[in-house]
């Protein structure tokens, strides 16, 4: 089970250090910001499952707020000097925090905190949950109409080409609301007969037709007080269109066979591929429908107008299948090359196919350019790759790149002997350490979570020492 993503916010940089030392040899994922990087990437809050802020500065309340309104719910711990004078929280403020912990603390107080945080059965919420991996001014675009709105009950209406992603931001939606904790709800209308479709949303009675031989709750039932996502609503028939509109408008609606009125507290999530403008011109989608659930579009960009994006994508995609333990594959920097250049007719949906496809017939394995379906073999492969990928520092490692790991370890890791004049032993178990790594990614031809179970070591936590490798 994967632990917890740990957001450490804090200026005081002897605490940072001992924090983040503590937690990563604990072998938690930590990332830290001071309080003015936190001010321009107050976003990072989002894709962290625990906050810890380091207090007692006078702008405290104030910071606290503006993380509880960036964290969607993530506990809040707030870090304090241990034996000091500590700050006391007015109400509303304190109710912002999970816990307030004394630092330097105690081991067993540290790890029943640590413990408390652990996901349950559920997958835990990361960025490959969110589905909206990448760095391109677009997707950027389309992560921050959905900060805007998340928080409101407002009507959204998702708009994109097939296998864009539309669902995936429906639910980012709903994850960044109120009705969190509440049910989300989809239903394709274009999947659903029309005949079916008012029994599917509005539920019926026993024997309100041939068939209903018992009652049964509809999606907007089930959906109460959560979100009911309307997948296709382009395919819906025009007389289901004209009842799903007076719901819209009167929030009450009546199961099939049934007199009796039912309030519904739901929020409608609306998607489709269609251009519904042309769709109202051509008499098949209702005009005032269309303005009742347009009350805040999002575009969803086609993968084609991103393709800056894929390699973030190749490595979500892989993270997610890892996660669901359905296998994993590597590419190489000339394969998501290669990619980069396809138009992608099918989007985000036919990306995901070929990585599973992939991960199918090369399990574990490196992917190449000769290894890709036929219809990339066209491609040219460009004459300069990036330097670096976010998809291999997950899962590839390239050692050429990285000679300065472990070349200077006195002595070799056999022989170890004390100089007369003394060494520095911190620096000395680093170069160690980095190269037992090395011999174990030689070992391992680069593949990084073999090289992780020789290492016995976590895959994320050789991950992170090889990011500071690179960076070093």
């Amino acid at each position: 089970m994967a632990l917890p993503e740990i957001l450490l916010i804090d200026d005081n940089p002897v605490r940072v250090q001992q924090v983040e030392t503590v937690l990563k040899f604990l072998e938690y994922r930590v990332y830290t910001l001071t309080v003015k990087e936190f001010e321009t990437a107050s976003d990072r809050c989002r894709e962290a499952d625990v906050v810890f802020v380091g207090g007692s500065n006078d702008k405290l309340a104030i910071l606290l707020k503006s993380v509880a309104d960036a964290a969607s719910g993530a506990p809040i711990v707030v870090l304090v000097e241990a034996g000091g004078q500590q700050q006391a929280l007015a109400t509303p403020v304190h109710q912002l925090v999970t816990k307030i912990l004394e630092w330097p603390t105690v081991y067993p107080e540290l790890i029943q905190l640590l413990d408390s945080f652990q996901p349950a059965e559920s997958p835990k919420k990361s960025r490959s949950d969110k589905g909206l991996a990448g760095v391109s001014r677009a997707i950027a675009r389309t992560r921050e109409l959905i900060d805007q709105v998340a928080k409101s009950d407002a009507t959204v209406l998702i708009l994109g080409e097939s296998g864009t992603g539309k669902e995936v931001v429906a639910q980012a939606l709903h994850r960044g609301s109120s009705r969190r904790d509440k049910p989300f709800v989809p239903v394709n209308c274009g999947a659903i007969p029309g005949e079916l479709l008012e029994s599917e949303l509005f539920g019926h009675e026993k024997g309100a037709f041939t068939g209903a031989l018992t009652a049964r709750q509809g999606r907007f039932e089930l959906a109460e007080g959560g979100t009911l996502f309307l997948d296709e609503i382009g395919d819906m028939p025009m007389p289901m269109q004209v009842k799903l509109l007076r719901v819209l408008q009167e929030r009450t609606f009546e199961r099939v066979g049934s007199n009796k009125t039912i309030h519904c507290d739901v929020r409608i999530v609306a998607a489709t591929h269609r251009q519904l403008e042309q769709e109202i011109a051509e008499k098949r989608f209702r005009e005032d429908l269309f303005y009742r659930l347009n009350v805040f579009p999002i575009e969803v960009p086609a993968l084609r107008e991103r393709t800056e994006d894929i390699p973030y994508l190749v490595s979500d995609l892989i993270s997610r299948m890892e996660a669901q333990n359905r296998g994993s594959v590597r590419l190489s920097p000339r394969a998501v090359a290669v990619l980069s250049q396809h138009h992608w007719p099918g989007n985000v949906r036919e990306l995901s196919n070929l990585i599973e496809r992939l991960a199918i017939i090369k399990p574990d394995a490196l992917v190449d350019t000769g290894d890709l379906p036929e219809k990339f073999q066209a491609y040219e492969i460009p004459d300069h790759l990036p330097a670096t990928l976010p998809d291999q520092e997950i899962h590839v490692y390239r050692p050429a790149e990285h000679q300065g790991l472990g070349a200077a370890v006195p002595g070799g890791v056999g022989a170890i002997h004390l100089p007369e004049q003394g060494i520095d032993l911190k620096e000395y178990l680093t170069e160690l350490e980095n190269e037992l790594i090395r011999q174990a990614l030689e070992e391992c031809n680069g593949v990084v979570a073999h090289a992780a179970k020789l290492l016995n070591m976590r895959r994320t936590t050789l991950v992170e020492k090889l990011r500071k490798v690179d960076t070093a």
